[in-house]
């Protein structure tokens, strides 16, 4: 077998220090999908953290679960109330927490609540999530370490094996263990040149340094320690390069005091010069790491404060629908005249084999029935218009009057409102999702005309913001205004035929992501190749070759509606 990947031994690193100091540490956010080095990472979690019992979590547990409450089944049918424990409990525990990109934003905040308690417990969240998901900024704080296990082959990561007596050594070494107070000022400054806002990155540096300190039967932290940690816990944070210190060193040990020497011992307290830290994480960087920035960058932004992505398609509470059958939880609401119309019929039975056939009513776990509601996503709207020939700016002017009839309305519907006009060889969003009639107006002030038809490169614009949009809990319509004359193809050469058969490849591609929408034909005459179009969409076919803003808005209407 090959020799462990870097990645590997990061993960092994991490591993080791979490098993000796796993209230210090809190845990690891592993990045990995499905795979081998996923599972016999997972597979070592569990003789890593014992004696804690390893528990798994899910973004669906519900807070009966993680902090115990009423068993309601066994309530029911003895009459008295019958408690469960939650996970969360008194004694130390590690939790493996799947799917942390989805981690809704209410069960976050219970998790940070149960890690910043005195009990001890530690979290490896598994992010399973592709290109910008990202999981709870919440979490990640509170995690030492962050591990990237994509990039690492099955031929990368050997079994992991860590000894247990050593560890159990460092363990009960780790309190004696000291660390010098300048280690502590270097450590915090340089977290600071890398861009890392929260001050417990830096602690978890100290913390590992310990740890790796007691691991090697050490009674005081060394530099070695300190730069290792940071790496560690530092290269996965940084947000920023580090820069090359540029700065003059006029302090001479000579000016140090010598209150130690005349005592005839001196005690010498090793400095670890803040370029040597960054340079020890900048080697740890990825060589993608300006990358990964963005990356991260556009994730936080696109999951908001939460980090949770689309909890739910709809984000309104919708009309009421007939209850059903479930089970009570964190979110579940009662109806409890369902539930006693339920109860009824089975009284007489019930009170005879009942544990205390003296109450009125008998109610079984199977008799509750829980309120539901049909919910409805806010609606968007996403213009794609022609921009292009002679007859642009009559299009362009259609699009923009027809925005602006539908916000005039929008705030009733809750309806978003996003164009996007493609003209020469690409498309551009030039009105991003919005319900500000103000900022629609400002941004539609002067809009850009002329050039080739990049029909396919509007579909594909389209078709990128709807799906981006729909996991924010918007039902993205796509409405295309064109004439039919698409001449240009993805790859920008100039080719009617290519155009074309790239036209209908992006809209077979809509309609496989079942996204409604609608071609409005603004030629003089009826197009054969958009009702084509239109049906590769299986969308509605409107032509409207002398339609102003108030017909275009009309039309998108009667489709919708």
């Amino acid at each position: 077998m090959t020799a462990p990947s870097q990645d590997w031994q990061n993960a092994t690193l991490a591993l080791t220090l979490l098993a000796v100091d796993p209230s210090g540490l809190a845990g690891i956010m592993l990045r990995a999908r499905s795979g081998p080095a996923r599972d016999r990472f997972i597979a070592a979690l569990g003789p890593a953290l014992s004696p804690r019992a390893l528990k798994r979590i899910h973004p669906g547990t519900t807070d009966d679960q993680l902090f115990g409450g009423l068993d309601l089944t066994a309530t029911l049918d003895r009459g008295e109330a019958v408690l469960t424990e939650g996970l969360f409990g008194d004694a130390p525990s590690a939790f493996l927490l799947t799917m942390a990109e989805r981690c809704p934003p209410g069960l976050t905040a219970r998790i940070a609540r149960a890690m910043d308690t005195a009990n001890g417990h530690a979290l490896i969240a598994l992010d399973e999530g592709i290109d910008d998901e990202a999981p709870p900024e919440a979490l990640a704080d509170r995690l030492a370490f962050h591990i990237d296990l994509n990039a690492v082959t099955h031929r990368d990561c050997p079994e992991i094996i860590l000894d247990s007596d050593r560890i159990e050594i460092a363990r009960n070494r780790l309190q004696k263990v000291s660390i010098p107070a300048e280690f502590i000022a270097n450590v915090t400054k340089v977290g600071m040149q890398l861009g890392i806002g929260s001050l417990r990155a830096p602690n978890f540096v100290l913390r590992a340094a310990r740890t790796l300190a007691a691991i090697q039967k050490q009674d005081i932290v060394t530099q070695a320690n300190v730069t290792t940690a940071a790496a560690l816990v530092f290269g996965p944070r940084a947000t920023m390069l580090p820069e090359d210190p540029q700065q003059d060193q006029t302090e001479s040990p000579s000016n140090e005091p010598e209150q130690d020497t005349e005592q005839g011992k001196t005690e010498t307290v090793e400095q670890i010069p803040e370029e040597i830290l960054l340079q020890a994480v900048a080697a740890s960087l990825p060589k993608d790491f300006l990358d990964r920035i963005k990356d991260t960058q556009s994730a936080r932004t696109a999951q908001g404060s939460g980090g949770s992505g689309a909890a739910r398609k709809g984000n309104r509470r919708g009309r009421p629908k007939p209850s059903q059958r479930g089970q009570l939880g964190s979110a579940a609401r009662i109806d409890l005249i369902a539930t006693l119309r339920a109860a009824a019929p089975w009284q007489s039975i019930r009170k005879q084999a009942a544990y205390a056939p003296q109450r009125n009513i008998h109610i079984r776990a199977s008799d509750i029935r829980l309120k539901k509601f049909e919910e409805k996503s806010d609606r968007l709207l996403i213009f794609a218009v022609d921009a292009s020939g002679s007859a642009a700016l009559a299009r362009l002017a259609e699009a923009k009057g027809a925005v602006e009839l539908l916000l005039a309305e929008a705030y009733a519907r809750r309806d978003h409102v996003a164009l996007i006009a493609f003209r020469g060889t690409k498309a551009d969003l030039l009105l991003p999702p919005t319900r500000s009639l103000v900022q629609t107006k400002r941004r539609l002030s002067s809009l850009p005309g002329g050039g080739g038809t990049p029909l396919a490169a509007g579909l594909e614009a389209a078709l990128l913001l709807a799906e981006s949009t729909r996991t924010k809990g918007l039902t993205p319509t796509i409405a295309v205004l064109t004439d039919g004359r698409a001449n240009i193809a993805l790859d920008g050469t100039a080719s009617r035929i290519s155009a074309s058969e790239d036209a209908r490849t992006v809209a077979r591609q809509i309609r496989a992501r079942q996204t409604p929408a609608l071609v409005i034909d603004t030629g003089n005459r009826p197009q054969g190749s958009l009702q084509d179009l239109a049906r590769e969409l299986s969308a509605p076919y409107l032509p409207l070759p002398r339609a102003d803003a108030h017909k275009v808005s009309q039309a998108i209407e009667a489709v919708l509606e």
